[in-house]
This record gives C-alpha cells, structure tokens and sequence, in this order.
C-alpha cells in the first residue's frame, strides 16, 4: 500500500483528488454512440439538474480547482458533441480531526481507529476508513465501465481524440483536447519548463523560510523538548525534536511497520493486534504532545510549512 502524506510539518492529511468520466455520448462524425448503461456512474450529490458540480462551500483552494477542472471538462465535451459527467472523487479520508490542532477530536479519533493506519485492516467492510477493502473498491470502482465497454473502438478512439490524449513514446501525453483545456480553466496555462522550474525555486525557498521559522522559535524548541522527554518515559523512541518533525514522528515510525504487500494481507488477528498497538502509541503521542500542538499550530498558520512525503 502506498503511503502518500502531505504534512504541515506536524501532520499529516491523505490526499488524493480523482477523475472522471464519461457517461454517455454521441459524435458528428457518422458513428452513433451507444446508449449510456443500465448501471451509469452514480451521480455526485452536489450535481446540479444541468449535470454540473456544485464546488462545497468548505472545500480548499486544492479541491476547488478540482470542481472546475471538471465541470470545464464536461462543458468542453459537450460542445464536441459529447455527453461527459463531471465527478470529483477524493480518498481523503477525515485525518484532520487526528492531527492533535483539535484536541478533542483526535482523542476521540485515536481511540478508536489510533493513526488510521492499521484501521483500514480491521473495519475492512467501511469505505471511509482509509485503507479498507470497501475503501479501496471505491476508489478504484469506474462507474461507467459497462457504457465505455459497449462503445465501438471507432467511438472509443473519438471520444479519446476529444480528450486530447495520446500515447507519445510510450507514455500518456495530452495534445489540443478538452483535457488540456479544462487543465488550464482551473490551474492556468501551461508554464514552459523555465517558468515552471522558477516556481518551484521561489515555492522551495518560501517552504525552507517558514520551516526555519519554526525550527528555530524559542517557545516551539523549549516544547518540543518536553514532548520528547515525555515520549521516551513512555517508552516510545525519539529520532527527532524539530518542532517541524515532531508531531509525525511517532505516526511515521507505524508507518514504516506497514507490510510490503500491504495491510489487507493481515489476517484478522495480526490486524487487530497491529491496531490495538497503533491505539495505544497515537494516545500517548497526543498527551505528550499536547502543550506542543496548541502552540504549534498557531505558530504554523503564520508560516504554513508544508512538505510531502511518500
């Protein structure tokens, strides 16, 4: 299982925005399509009568851009002569109430499920538990599988040259297409390889400011200090006390225990115990860290470190 963690250099929040698809479709170009399937994609809640995504009134900035890529998407097919259904799925599960800014919230989250880690083993059957089989199944789930199987290959190479996507050596590559145009309705255009490397310079320069920033804050130093000290009389190792690493530390040490093959290959008992185990470290992470985190988060909203790792 891949383990991606975007972190605010204390937690971290499992993202991941998807895609999606085409629930009908017809074309000028002689070649009638066939009708949508029985069993067509089901369609997201906030879809408005006319097909398009309502963007929820909480979303981030991230998210946001998301709706607009795909209702642009649908816009752009359909003035092709296309029917497409704009659909935004995430897997992110709700780890933000475990990241300790809420203290009561991620108690509460903790007891029950610990880092979310090892849950997805042991509450198998619940698709928003991260990891889980049900989980998984959804996101991999395409609900318009049965419409794209029943199109001819002519129809299916139309609805690809719409898109705008190619094989290019090898490789998906996107050419004029909607694709591309609903990319840069909701991102902008294209950057050329210097801008964009300018970009990632100038971002890369702001992410090392604020994290000195916090590393080197007197108050964050002194509780971080603290934190670990309380840690390892809990018998819990500490690698690091970098305000900025800290409130990770102990999830990334359960991470690093995570099968290779992942932890849908536990059995029941082995899951359970893993579980049991992750409980008890993530309550003991959250004591200990919580002077540390109410002064933290605080300190991060001004200087919003954020880095990722997978």
């Amino acid at each position: 299982m891949a383990l991606i963690l975007r972190t605010r250099g204390v937690w971290p929040a499992v993202a991941t925005i998807g895609v999606l698809a085409l629930s009908g479709c017809s074309q000028g170009d002689g070649h009638s399509a066939a009708p949508a399937a029985s069993d067509g994609g089901r369609p997201s809640p906030t879809a408005s009568a006319g097909g398009e995504l309502a963007v929820p009134a909480d979303a981030d900035e991230e998210t946001r851009k998301s709706y607009v890529r795909e209702n642009a998407m649908a816009a752009c097919m359909r003035a092709k002569g296309f029917t497409y259904t704009p659909h935004v799925r995430s897997d992110e599960v709700a780890f933000t109430p475990v990241d300790g800014e809420d203290y009561d919230a991620a108690k509460k989250y903790r007891e029950k499920y610990g880092f979310g880690l090892y849950a997805g083993a042991v509450y198998r059957d619940d698709p928003n538990v991260f990891g889980s089989a049900a989980s998984n199944k959804q996101q991999d789930h395409n609900p318009d599988a049965a419409y794209l199987d029943s199109l001819t290959p002519a129809q299916k190479e139309a609805y690809k040259k719409a898109t705008g996507e190619k094989l290019r050596n090898g490789k998906k590559d996107l050419g004029p297409g909607c694709l591309r145009d609903a990319r840069e309705k909701a991102y902008g255009p294209e950057k050329s390889l210097a801008e964009s490397e300018q970009e990632t310079a100038e971002e890369s320069q702001r992410a090392l400011a604020d994290q000195q920033a916090l590393n080197g804050d007197p108050q964050l130093v002194s509780l971080a200090q603290e934190y670990a000290g309380c840690l390892t009389k809990a018998g819990i190792p500490v690698t690091t006390t970098q305000p900025t690493s800290m409130g990770d530390m102990v999830k990334f040490q359960v991470g690093d225990t995570i099968p290779a093959d992942g932890i849908l290959s536990l059995d029941k008992d082995e899951a359970l115990a893993r579980l049991t185990h992750e409980i008890g470290l993530a309550e003991k992470d959250l004591e200990c860290g919580k002077k540390f985190r109410a002064a933290y988060f605080p300190k991060h909203a001004k200087h919003p470190f954020e880095s990722v790792t997978g």
